[in-house]
């Protein structure tokens, strides 16, 4: 009884110094983490094989007229594709988009004519529904690692968050349209809560803004449940509240095709 009275000891004083000590190897592993580590959590994390959500997108004029659009949209392959469908208001109800290859290619589709059309290739730059994000913001896939090179900069805070703070500069061969970003990173959970986007010509103007909040675990995953871009240049800004996510859902690819725009 008193060799177990010892080991029981033991257990009660080694646990909290275990779990110091591992809490501290957690710590000095993140400090240690590179930008191009830190990115590769961050896109691993943000792009799940498959993924659902229902968004409500309020676009804020520079007059401060508002314009809201409700969708549901959908992808796979890790972001590669993405099928969006227009419910709210009803001049765009119907309309669907669907972006290829990490939004590279383009298809929309107009119930009003009842034809798909292709849009051309450097359409991934324009407006989305006149927002402030562009086709390629929100065409998702492996962008930040295999067309930008990182480096992780000074840790600092935002709204009292530890935030990892990594910037990424545009490979010379890249087709991207920002030439550099620059992102806050919350070390907690990997969720990039402020994005910096710098012109596609001039690495030193800072012409959008992204914000995230609201985070919440769906499936496992951080979400942001409400997204703002900010656009420096026309002084507008586009909300984005997620009413409904899920992930690893079991999606069809015939869901991806110019013929299922139609449907």
């Amino acid at each position: 009884m008193k060799i177990r009275k010892v080991w029981k000891n033991n257990m009660i004083i080694g646990f909290p110094v275990w779990f110091a000590i591992m809490s501290m190897a957690a710590e000095i592993t993140a400090q240690d983490m590179s930008g191009k580590q830190i990115i590769q959590e961050v896109n691993d994390q943000f792009n799940p094989q498959t993924s659902y959500a229902k968004s409500k997108m309020t676009i804020i004029t520079t007059s401060g007229d508002k314009r809201t659009l409700v969708s549901e949209s959908w992808r796979k392959g890790a972001g590669e594709k993405t099928l969006v469908r227009y419910l709210e208001p009803k001049r765009v109800k119907g309309q669907a988009v669907l972006m290829l290859n990490s939004a590279d290619d383009i298809w929309a589709y107009f119930p009003r004519t009842g034809r798909v059309r292709k849009l051309a290739s450097h359409a991934k730059k324009q407006k989305m529904q006149g927002s402030d994000f562009s086709y390629e913001d929100m065409g998702g896939g492996d962008a930040f690692i295999d067309e930008y090179s990182a480096k992780r900069l000074e840790d600092e805070k935002v709204d009292k968050q530890a935030c990892f703070k990594v910037e990424l500069i545009r490979n010379p061969d890249s087709d991207q349209t920002y030439s550099r970003l620059v992102l806050w990173i919350v070390k907690e959970n990997f969720v990039p809560i402020v994005i910096d986007y710098y012109s596609e010509n001039d690495p030193t103007l800072n012409e959008k803004q992204l914000v995230q909040s609201d985070i919440r675990v769906i499936d496992d995953l951080p979400t942001a449940f409400k997204v703002v871009m900010y656009n420096k240049m026309d002084n507008t800004q586009t909300e984005v509240n997620v009413l409904d996510a899920k992930y690893n859902l079991d999606l069809d690819d015939n869901m991806f095709t110019e013929r299922s725009l139609k449907k």
